[in-house]
Parts: C-alpha cells; sequence; structure tokens
C-alpha cells in the first residue's frame, strides 16, 4: 500500500492535533511530509520530533527562528520556513498528496486554494476559505481536478447522508433540504439579561465538543453555525432556502438530509472530531479514528428545538449576508473576527459582538468577487469599518438592517 502524503496546515491546533491522532493510529498508510503553525514553536517542534515531517513552517519569522534552533540542536532531518509564501508551498508541494486545511481565519484561504489549484486532496477544516471565497474554491477545485472533503463535523455528516457520486445536482438526487444541527452552545438556557455579562472563559466552556478559543465564541454566539450555512451553500450547491439549522443539544446526530419522499438520512456518532478527520482521511475507505461507538440507549434521549433569533443574532446576520452575496460574507467574517478576537481580550463585552458585525455590515458596500484580490480588499475594508465602530460610542442607532444597506 502506498503511503498518503500530508501537509497539516495548522498542526498545532484542535483540527490539526486530533488530525495527528488519527495518523499516528496508521503509520503504514499516512506519511507526514509538511507541518505549520503560526508562533507555537514549542507544540511544533513536539510534532516535529513525533512525525519528522520534511518541512516545518512558522508564519511569524521569530517563531520560525526559535524552531529551526531547536531542530538544529535536535539534529532532526527537517527544514524550517516561515511566511504566508511558504504555507502555500507546502500545499502545493508534488510530494504531497493531501492537505489539511487547518488553519483558522482568513489566513488560510490562500494555501487551501494553492492545495485545491494543484490537485490536491483536500480536507477542508478552514471555514473563511468556503465563506470569502466560495465560488473561487470550487472553480480551483474543478480547474484543478481537486478531491474537497469537508471534516467539519456538520458538512462531513452530510457528505456521508447524501447519494455516492453527489455531483452537486440537489434536484437530481431528489434533496429537499439539509439540516444542519447545532449544540446551541454554553448560552443555551441562559437567561437573555446574563448574557451581557458573560465571559471570555465562560464562552469557550463548550458543553459537548473540545475546541480552540475562537471557534468556541463562535459556538456560543451561533456565528459558527452561519458560516456554516454559507459554507453548505458552496459545498452541495443549494440555495440557501434549503439549508436549515436545528438546535440539538445532545450532538449525537450532527446533521441530515431530507429528501423529496419524505426520507431523512442522518449521520450520528459521539461527539469527536476525529470521527469526521478518519472519514476523510480514509476516504472511499472506513479507518479506526480512537473514537468510543455510539450506545444509544445510554444517550436515552435526543432533544431539538429552533434556534431563538434574540439568543442567537449572529446566524440571522450570516443568513442576511448570504442573501446580499457578492463580498458579503467575506465582510461577516472579517467583522466577526475582530469582534471575537477583540472579546477575548477583554475590550468588549459579549453582546457587543453581534452589535459590531452587524454595524460593520451595514457600513459596506456590496462588490463583486471576480478574484482573490475581490475578497482581501472587502477584508481589510471591513477590518477598517471595525476600527472605526471600536473608537466611536456605541449605541443602537449605529447599525441599519443589512438588506437596505446592500441594495444601497
Amino acid at each position: 500500500m502506498n503511503k498518503q502524503r500530508l501537509t497539516v496546515l495548522g498542526s498545532t491546533g484542535s483540527v490539526g492535533v486530533n488530525t495527528l491522532d488519527v495518523v499516528a493510529r496508521h503509520p503504514d498508510r499516512f506519511e507526514v511530509v509538511a507541518l505549520t503553525a503560526r508562533h507555537q514553536t514549542q507544540a511544533l517542534f513536539d510534532q516535529c520530533v513525533t512525525f519528522r515531517p520534511k518541512v516545518a513552517v512558522m508564519l511569524e519569522e521569530a517563531a520560525a527562528h526559535a524552531l529551526e534552533q531547536r531542530v538544529r540542536e535536535a539534529r532532526l532531518p527537517c527544514e524550517v520556513k516561515h511566511g504566508p509564501e511558504a504555507l502555500e508551498a507546502v500545499a502545493c508541494d508534488p510530494g504531497v498528496d493531501t492537505v489539511l486545511a487547518g488553519i483558522v481565519g482568513i489566513a488560510g484561504l490562500r494555501p487551501t486554494l494553492a492545495a485545491a489549484r494543484t490537485g490536491k486532496k483536500v480536507l477542508l477544516a478552514n471555514k473563511e476559505s468556503l465563506v470569502t471565497a466560495g465560488a473561487l474554491l470550487m472553480d480551483a477545485v474543478r480547474a484543478g481536478g481537486a478531491t474537497l472533503l469537508p471534516i467539519d463535523s456538520e458538512h462531513n455528516a452530510i457528505f456521508q447522508a447524501l447519494p455516492h457520486g453527489y455531483a452537486g445536482a440537489p434536484e437530481v438526487a431528489g434533496v429537499r433540504r439539509i439540516v444542519l444541527t447545532a449544540s446551541g452552545g454554553p448560552f443555551r438556557n441562559l437567561p437573555l439579561h446574563h448574557l451581557e455579562k458573560v465571559t471570555p472563559d465562560q464562552a469557550c466552556a463548550h458543553p459537548n465538543w473540545v475546541m480552540g478559543r475562537k471557534i468556541s465564541v463562535d459556538s456560543a454566539t451561533m456565528m459558527n453555525k452561519g458560516l456554516e450555512v454559507i459554507e453548505a451553500r458552496w459545498l452541495f450547491n443549494v440555495a440557501p432556502t434549503q439549508i436549515e439549522v436545528v438546535i440539538h443539544p445532545e450532538s449525537v446526530i450532527h446533521s441530515l438530509v431530507e429528501y423529496i419522499d419524505g426520507s431523512v438520512i442522518a449521520q450520528l456518532g459521539n461527539p469527536d472530531m476525529r470521527t469526521p478527520i478518519a472519514h476523510a482521511l480514509g476516504f472511499p475507505e472506513r479507518i479506526m479514528a480512537g473514537v468510543g461507538y455510539l450506545d444509544l440507549a445510554q444517550v436515552g434521549a435526543l432533544h431539538f428545538g429552533r434556534p431563538d433569533v434574540q439568543r442567537y443574532p449572529c446566524l440571522q446576520l450570516a443568513y442576511d449576508a448570504l442573501d446580499a452575496g457578492g463580498t458579503m460574507p467575506t465582510v461577516l467574517n472579517a467583522a466577526n473576527e475582530l469582534a471575537v478576537e477583540h472579546f477575548l481580550a477583554g475590550a468588549i463585552g459579549y453582546r457587543d459582538i453581534p452589535a459590531m458585525i452587524e454595524a460593520v455590515l451595514s457600513r459596506s458596500m456590496c462588490g463583486p468577487v471576480h478574484n482573490l484580490d475581490d475578497v482581501l480588499a472587502a477584508d481589510r475594508a471591513a477590518r477598517e469599518q471595525a476600527a472605526h465602530w471600536l473608537e466611536s460610542p456605541r449605541g443602537p442607532d449605529l447599525a441599519q438592517p443589512l438588506r437596505q444597506a446592500a441594495r444601497t
């Protein structure tokens, strides 16, 4: 058996760590060629010791110098590089078959596009690639002959529940709608007036999943689910009206596909990221993930409910941005990244997150997306608007409805 040769973009994040856990269980199947991180020198060095990649990339130059010294002292056969260009290089390396796109944020967009253009098997965890540049990425996948496999638990579940060989034609496959499940996060039952005082640590205490801090906050606000709605539109070529979200606190059903004959097919499993990662790594085969098997009798009951727009305004903002189209999903993503960053730093409150996003959306022009430059320009402009909002007095008069702004 020929080994799959892997580049893991964002190897020190939660998705990267879980991917390497699965890889370590199958030394006969996988070879790690490159690992990358932003600045976690010690974590990346430890991974280099274990997996012996040919290349290690740090986004930040100072971190790369520190890692290079550690690698040299340990006499590891690993070349250390740094910067965005190095990330793209390991993503499209001819010696690599599979690329895990696990970098959080828009920083993961360029290397993900590079992997798609060069025909890799792309395991997609970077939401921003589809949210900000969905049409561009799907075009790159088709042009490069790449295989795109989602490893978000929700999209991976949908992938598994769709017919084999689904070609982005829901009407041909008889698909009526896609249903994304959401746990509701740590504040699902918290009285609304208490949301004003929640702390970053409370927002990051997800009841079911172990994730990084940024994505944990996104889960609490349900912006994470909003971004997944936009991703699903591009991954499966369905209309926004065919994508619904349902609260499912147990996180046992990871998502569902409903067909026109009334059949609903769901993918179930324990809430562990290694299951979708193992599915994508082994596809089209099944491989062991190291995950405990689901005991439905022990689970006992499954519950469902509709999301409350007052509790989760970010979800509606995502639908509105998708409806507006063009650069508005990019604006949404940029505003959310900055809002969460400032919340985690203690600079704004939890309820300021949707307020800041809505204000930035309402003040931004909606333009077309022809190329990557359009995406990056919209991202920069949105960040400038976010900075203005942070410097200005805050109040309810700052934001206009997005639909009105998109038409002007």
